[in-house]
């Protein structure tokens, strides 16, 4: 079976960036499963994996407009400390949630002073080109609960409420 849009993919996967450090793999995990079609993975990735089948192992490039998206320098904020009282840890890599004008979003402290905190609101990988190494596990049709919910099942069900 070929993957198309409502298919079940299992599959492992190693993410690298351009200069080939690796970011984060499954091989030595647990596969990831997703729903072909529902937007879970980046859209390079999830193009790139229409028409393959099980057993299909490849590779394939993803820019970063493909990825996730482009960096930009505006989501950089630098804000005084007083602002942030009350969060307990204010390091570097600390992830916070803030209020923006688009809402609700994670943003990452990168440089702590005695005065302010600058926080990014850039997604860590944004701006950089990927690449990924694909092995292709199984593929299914999904059930229609695993449609109506939007992700996969394993076996026995997801364990929440209907």
């Amino acid at each position: 079976m070929k993957i198309t849009n409502n298919t079940v993919v299992v599959m492992h996967y190693a993410v690298s960036d351009s200069e080939g450090t690796l970011i984060d793999s499954s091989y030595d995990g647990q596969p990831m499963a997703i729903i072909q079609g529902t937007g879970y993975l980046i859209p390079g990735l999830e193009n790139a994996l229409e028409g393959h089948q099980q057993g299909d192992k490849f590779e394939v490039s993803v820019s970063c407009e493909q990825a996730y998206g482009p960096r930009h320098d505006e989501y950089v904020q630098t804000v005084p400390k007083e602002v942030m009282q009350g969060v307990e840890e204010l390091a570097v890599g600390t992830q916070l949630r803030a209020t923006t004008d688009d809402g609700e979003q994670t943003v990452i402290v990168i440089d702590v002073t005695e005065d302010e905190v600058t926080v990014d609101g850039n997604h860590p990988l944004a701006g950089i080109d990927l690449s990924f190494d694909v092995e292709i596990l199984e593929v299914r049709e999904a059930t229609a609960e695993e449609l109506e919910h939007g992700h996969v099942h394993a076996e026995g069900g997801c364990g929440h409420n209907h």
